[in-house]
């Protein structure tokens, strides 16, 4: 086994941030839905509360924008395969 391939360390530092941003989003129990959307993942979480803003942007995120239950985690062009990440842990 040689080194890593700039591909599959690209690959495990994206499943990395989805494993924070879904800790920032309150857990996976509390995400409804999640897909990426240009430079944003669009989410619906159960709880609104239980969203660390904190965590997101210590994750990587530029912004975080909460309506309701609506949050919207401003990420950059990563956001539609980190949203396909967290899909798979749903």
């Amino acid at each position: 086994m040689g080194r890593p391939t700039h591909a599959q360390t690209r690959e495990k530092d994206m499943a990395s941030k989805a494993e924070k941003i879904v800790a920032g989003l309150g857990g996976i129990e509390n995400i409804d839905e999640i897909e990426g959307c240009i430079t944003r993942l669009r989410t619906e979480v159960h709880d609104p509360s239980k969203v660390d803003e904190a965590a997101l942007k210590a994750a990587g995120a530029h912004g975080v924008v909460k309506m309701g239950t609506a949050i919207q985690v401003v990420i950059g062009t990563d956001a539609d395969p980190i949203a396909a990440d967290i899909e798979d842990m749903m």
